[in-house]
């Protein structure tokens, strides 16, 4: 292993092959003992205050957290919900904290068919009441904080309602965003804080102040998360917004967000090489998904074929279909589906997919598996996951400790719809909107209290004996687990930094056609994968990756270039 982490020299050549979507190759931030990589610099350096206060990974991802709930509306808040992956330096110790969202008591199965039976067109179905779960992310950072927070609680919340109160610059991200989103007149609030008077998008550079925001925020500092469930005000305020749109009403009730609970669950871990892989389990595939990936390609010389060879990416588009096409069909809430995690992972269930890889031609649609420990039959279906916005957040603090903190309102400004100038998501469009195929269950139908399936993928990577390696995720809804794949690839076994690593251009499959980033270097690729066989889309990808990358000589860190992100540390 000795060299493998090191800095790659001489990226002239690749800075010239591979062209990033907004700015050129730049070598990645480095610093001795901690870092922050997250979406805005004013959420990076909110983390970073709490570091040199002498707080842990969990604090700093919790002030990073509510800054970005404040600045990057959009994307992400306490309207939503996420996956938190926290690896403890001195126990070597991985564990994953679920809060995502679940649907209400009174959705059933037919949440999102129209009275002929006929599945909602999506944007119909995200605007308004109907696809608001009940928001998960405070529990879960919560419990989280109980876990392993060192400073107050309240410490935490200060930068972010601060910002709240005194007003904060629209950044030139946020003004695309409200500008190219439907229907951002739905909510009389979202309509106030987004828009000016005369209906326009607020523009970037102009100052927004959000009150309400800042005394929802200052409430649940100084009351505790309890503030947010259990209390009547922001709750009640929750409920009416829901109940009350027209005419996509929803049925969440005051009783639904007093009983949601988050959950410690098991992280999901496995070999890649010589490396320990760990991610979330589900309800998200993306643990899943990117092990199975990584796995496919195990037996496959990745390194001697380097990031931009057709045969390179050719693997790992065929490795992707076979994840995916097992992601459909048998992950979902493990309380309401029994998912075959352990088998799905199995080193020689994955060694037996991989067999079906022709290095000389695609397999075009891959048929899901027969994994070990397969309960009765579900029908494939992949769930909404459309426009997806969702943000990353990768911490280390001083004594080596990681968090990995993927978290969203599903699509751009959720559901459109607003409590106390917090967005709430439309999470619940995640679910699959036919409960059945053919007669058979959807295993990511919707049902009462379930969570829906995401695609959230927060990793972090050992080695085998349990020392840090990195810590990664991305937004970008399903396609999270193509970003999350090839970044780790492009890192472990390409060499590449964690910024060289981050801007390379995206090639991925999610079990159809094989999607090249439109814009970049990509595209010189369409061609020789057609050659093989493969179905080619050119799609604008606008990932998020945040990645840290430990080595013997510090810590390197890489923001996406394609979003406002940095990565900072000392």
């Amino acid at each position: 292993m000795s060299g493998w982490m090191s800095p790659v020299v001489g990226l002239v050549a690749l800075a010239a092959a591979v062209a990033p979507v907004r700015a050129e190759v730049t070598d990645p931030a480095r610093a001795a003992r901690m870092m922050v990589v997250a979406a805005d610099p004013r959420a990076v350096e909110a983390a970073l205050d709490v570091l040199r206060e002498g707080g842990g990974a969990v604090d700093a991802a919790i002030a990073a957290q509510m800054v970005l709930n404040v600045v990057e509306p959009q994307s992400s808040g306490i309207g939503g919900g996420g996956f938190l992956v926290y690896y403890d330096a001195e126990t070597h110790a991985v564990t994953s904290y679920d809060g995502r969202e679940t649907a209400p008591a009174a959705a059933g199965p037919d949440l999102f068919l129209k009275p002929d039976g006929t599945p909602m067109e999506f944007l119909d179905a995200v605007v308004g009441g109907r696809s608001v779960g009940v928001p998960g992310l405070l529990r879960m950072l919560d419990l989280a904080h109980q876990d392993h927070g060192w400073l107050d609680w309240e410490r935490l919340f200060e930068p972010a309602y601060g910002l709240a109160y005194r007003g904060f610059e629209v950044s030139p991200r946020l003004a695309a965003s409200i500008a190219e989103t439907e229907r951002m007149d739905a909510d009389q609030g979202t309509a106030a804080l987004f828009l000016t008077a005369d209906g326009t998008p607020v523009p970037a550079g102009a100052t927004i102040k959000a009150p309400d925001l800042g005394n929802t925020l200052y409430d649940v500092a100084k009351n505790g998360a309890k503030e947010f469930y259990d209390r009547a005000v922001i709750p009640l305020d929750i409920v009416r917004s829901v109940q009350r749109y027209e005419p996509n009403p929803g049925a969440l009730s005051l009783d639904d967000i007093a009983a949601y609970r988050a959950v410690r669950r098991p992280a999901v871990c496995g070999p890649y090489r010589v490396w320990i892989v760990c991610g979330m389990g589900p309800p998200s595939s993306g643990g899943v998904a990117v092990l199975q990936i990584l796995g496919a390609l195990e037996r496959f010389d990745l390194a001697a074929l380097g990031p931009e060879s057709p045969a390179a990416n050719h693997l790992i588009a065929e490795a992707s279909r076979l994840a995916f096409a097992d992601r459909n069909a048998y992950v979902a809430d493990p309380d309401f589906v029994p998912v075959p995690v352990a088998g799905l992972i199995d080193p020689g269930y994955v060694a037996a997919r991989s067999r079906l890889i022709d290095p000389a031609r695609a397999m075009g649609e891959a048929a899901p598996g027969e994994p070990p420990g397969k309960q009765g039959g579900l029908a494939p279906m992949d769930g909404g996951e459309g426009r997806a916005s969702t943000t990353h957040i990768s911490v280390v603090d001083a004594d080596g400790n990681a968090v990995a903190l993927t978290s969203s309102i599903e699509g751009p400004f959720g559901s459109r719809l607003m409590a106390w100038s917090f967005m709430l998501n439309n999470e619940l469009t995640d679910f699959s909107f036919e409960p059945e195929i053919h007669g058979v269950p959807v295993a990511n139908r919707v049902e009462p209290g379930k969570r829906p399936r995401s695609s959230m993928a927060p990793t972090i990577v050992m080695t085998r004996d349990g020392a840090l390696v990195l810590v990664i995720g991305s937004p970008g809804g399903s396609r999270i687990i193509g970003y999350v794949a090839q970044a780790i690839v492009a890192i472990l076994d390409w060499g590449l930094d964690p910024q060289a690593a981050v801007a390379l251009p995206h090639v991925l499959n999610r079990n159809g056609a094989t999607e090249l980033e439109s814009g970049t270097r990509a595209e010189a690729l369409a061609e020789p994968l057609a050659a093989l066989g493969h179905e080619i889309g050119l799609k604008p990808m606008a990932s998020g990756l945040n990645v840290i990358l430990v080595t013997p000589d510090g810590l390197l860190g890489g923001a996406d270039p394609r979003r406002e992100g940095v990565a900072m540390g000392q």
